[in-house]
């Protein structure tokens, strides 16, 4: 997440840089904070950092490893794993168009209240609202890619 990582570091917060080994790709941004880069081989375990640590969660359109990230998030704090903290997606039209949780509602995979584990957002005001209201404190923020 390059772009969250340097809106972070031009108003001089630290970001935090949650790397994975890959053959093809996956290089720190010039904009972490150096001493809070961290590289890691296993999938596994930067999930499990990444989980541990993180106060809030904004996802945006992504692949196989954001979908990854995103349930393992979701499933922690569904099965209460992992205390709560306010997961945005933004983009809703195209959440929608990948994951019908509506579906998984009505095929009992998961209940309705579920449901209120994630919000959308489509703006980054609006994304920002949502994480104040459900609960993310201003000075609890950084940047994690």
């Amino acid at each position: 997440m390059e772009a969250a990582n340097r809106g972070a570091s031009d108003v001089g917060a630290p970001t935090i840089g949650f790397n994975i080994t890959l053959p093809h790709e996956q290089v720190p941004n010039p904009y972490i904070t150096p001493e809070l880069s961290f590289r890691f081989h296993y999938f596994a375990m930067r999930k499990m950092h990444l989980a541990m640590r993180a106060n809030a969660l904004a996802i945006f359109p992504g692949g196989f490893g954001t979908l990854d990230e995103m349930f393992e998030l979701l499933t922690l704090q569904q099965t209460r794993k992992a205390p709560p903290a306010p997961i945005v997606l933004f983009g809703e039209s195209y959440w929608r168009r990948i994951i019908n949780f509506e579906a998984l509602v009505e095929e009992g995979m998961i209940s309705v209240s579920d449901l209120g584990l994630v919000e959308f957002a489509e703006t980054a005001e609006d994304g920002w609202a949502s994480l104040k209201r459900r609960g993310l404190a201003s000075n609890s923020v950084s940047s994690v890619s």
